[in-house]
């Protein structure tokens, strides 16, 4: 009996360019035309206008983190073997909030407002997923 993996998306119908392009390692946003606003997860709608002008265009793959939390107990494989982990919410430059994970960093060392970029990982031949990693290039963003 084959058993369902928690962690893989459903790739299907509309989700499906969003995800191939993943696995070019590139990170898409949609943005819609009427009104301009980016969004993300992308899907046919626009969250804002609800107009179905929108289209995918490549985002830079840069962010800010905006909070996170260190998981130490998930009892969904394979997740349970993965502890503890990142979970996080970026906010991209382009504009969207990604919730996501952090690698590439203790938990100890992250900072509300450092810069994080996308690294990306194949789960299997299929299926490739944006993280984000602490970036060293652009500097923490003044907090008011």
């Amino acid at each position: 009996m084959m058993t369902s993996r928690s962690d893989l998306p459903t790739i299907e119908g509309e989700n499906t360019a969003a995800w191939a392009a993943a696995k070019q390692h590139r990170l898409v946003i949609a943005r819609c035309r009427t009104c301009g606003v980016a969004h993300h997860y992308p899907r046919p709608m626009c969250v804002v206008c609800w107009s179905t002008d929108v289209v995918l265009e490549d985002a830079s793959g840069r962010g800010t983190l905006y909070t996170h939390s260190t998981v130490h107990l998930n009892d969904l494989p394979p997740f349970d073997e993965q502890v503890p982990y990142v979970a996080a919410v970026v906010d991209l430059d382009e504009g969207p909030r990604v919730v996501t994970r952090i690698v590439g960093c203790a938990p100890a060392d992250l900072r509300i407002g450092m810069s994080v970029e996308a690294v990306f990982a194949d789960l299997d031949e299929d299926t490739t997923i944006v993280q984000f990693q602490p970036t060293t290039s652009r500097t923490l963003k003044e907090t008011s």
